[in-house]
């Protein structure tokens, strides 16, 4: 082998090591910093406006949260619809009926501060533009964003987060951002 292949492949596989370094130093330690955590109490109205209050209302099962709290954020959120839809609430019929989970989904836009009185209005354009099968899986917090973003841990404003709760509403996963298979399949493996 020449000794300036031997130098490159080196350098290349230190620089992928670094690489990986980074990653499990700066991407890995938010959502463990929230794993292990119970899910902060969270009051939500669904499209009908009843209230829910998280984690109480889906203590018993697995969970599967989707929040943003902004624009930005609410128009990745929307990236995981079709594909958290196929996975996860379309009912298998066939030969694989018996097959899926049997988890909640919550897809949650958060209203606070100034934005907090648009709410209605955004309860109003869900109704007429989301499709109607996912109507049951949105709900609507309008409040204070402070303990979330201390609790859970979420700073970017304009990403969406997601959180796999357990049965007792405790946080066993999280991730966040623009959908991804990648993502799909670490949320599955919690499930699994």
């Amino acid at each position: 082998m020449p000794a300036w292949f031997l130098e490159n492949y080196l350098q290349i596989r230190n620089m992928k090591n670094t690489l990986w370094l980074w990653f499990v130093l700066f991407a890995v330690p938010a959502a463990a910093q929230v794993t292990g955590k119970t899910f902060p109490q969270m009051e939500a109205e669904n499209l009908s406006d009843e209230k829910i209050v998280l984690p109480d209302a889906v203590r018993g099962k697995y969970t599967l949260l989707g929040l943003a709290y902004s624009k930005k954020s609410e128009d990745e959120l929307n990236t995981w619809f079709q594909p958290v839809f196929e996975k996860f609430i379309q009912k298998n019929k066939g030969l694989f009926e018996g097959f899926g989970y049997d988890v909640h989904v919550y897809f949650i836009p958060m209203f606070t501060g100034v934005n907090a009185a648009a709410t209605g209005t955004a309860k109003r354009k869900a109704l007429q533009n989301v499709d109607p099968q996912l109507h049951p899986y949105i709900l609507f917090y309008k409040g204070d964003l402070k303990p979330y973003k201390e609790a859970l841990d979420f700073e970017k404003r304009d990403v969406p987060y997601f959180f796999v709760l357990d049965a007792n509403g405790v946080i066993r996963y999280a991730t966040s951002g623009r959908y991804a298979p990648s993502k799909m399949d670490a949320i599955e493996a919690v499930l699994e």
